[in-house]
């Protein structure tokens, strides 16, 4: 966690340690109950808004910029990879870069969507509507974006290398990507630490901090 945002399901500190996320993130709560959802979903808003890129992004987005990588396929939805400057991003969970109006269809920026939070109100609505915002991001009980997921393939497929940083490689369907490059005759590298189920056919396993893996990567292509 280099950018101090705990993931979901790490044992001890996961957020899903302490709550059941089909009973504050699943989206028929969204629905029968806008209001709970918020008091979740606002709280992880509002204790995203500080954080900022750690190293390990600025590498990327670095090896992006030096025409050694042709884009950023990440589940955080944190926007994180933008803020440190990668351009080409495929956010297959979406992002809390914005909400969306359920009943227009319409997008709210963080900015706003976090001012009303601030305000006192309970849900944040569209001010055309007088609507509930969802936040852009998939929850439990939906689909992934297809178009996003078409494009995570895509590359995939084309690459003749996929870096996984920072994964257990088991949430499916992502999971299934390093399958896809190897699958075309391209090959993996693993820059996390601990076990993967991609560890005994990857050319590469950096186990250490993974800032600093990426770092030492970055340095020595330069």
């Amino acid at each position: 966690m280099p950018s101090g945002i705990p993931d979901f399901r790490s044992p001890g500190t996961g957020l899903w340690e302490n709550v059941n996320p089909m009973e504050v993130a699943h989206i028929d709560v969204f629905r029968r109950s806008p209001d709970k959802f918020w008091r979740f979903y606002g709280d992880r808003f509002c204790s995203l808004q500080d954080k900022v890129p750690n190293g390990a992004h600025a590498a990327l987005s670095e090896l992006e910029s030096a025409g050694m990588l042709r884009g950023v396929i990440t589940q955080n939805v944190d926007r994180l990879h933008r803020r440190a400057g990668s351009r080409n991003v495929i956010e297959v969970h979406g992002s809390i870069a914005r909400s969306v109006c359920m009943e227009c269809g319409g997008y709210v920026a963080l900015d706003d969507v976090l001012e009303q939070l601030e305000s006192g109100v309970g849900t944040p609505e569209c001010r055309a509507c007088v609507y509930p915002l969802k936040p852009d991001v998939v929850l439990f009980g939906e689909m992934l974006p297809e178009q996003a997921m078409a494009d995570a393939y895509a590359l995939a497929a084309e690459a003749d290398l996929m870096v996984c940083v920072g994964s257990s490689l088991e949430v499916f369907p992502v999971a299934s990507l390093p399958e896809v490059t190897l699958d075309a005759g391209g090959t993996l590298a693993i820059v996390t630490q601990g076990s993967t189920p991609y560890d005994d056919r990857a050319d590469v396993k950096l186990e250490g901090d993974v800032v600093a893996e990426l770092q030492s990567v970055v340095a020595a292509l330069g």
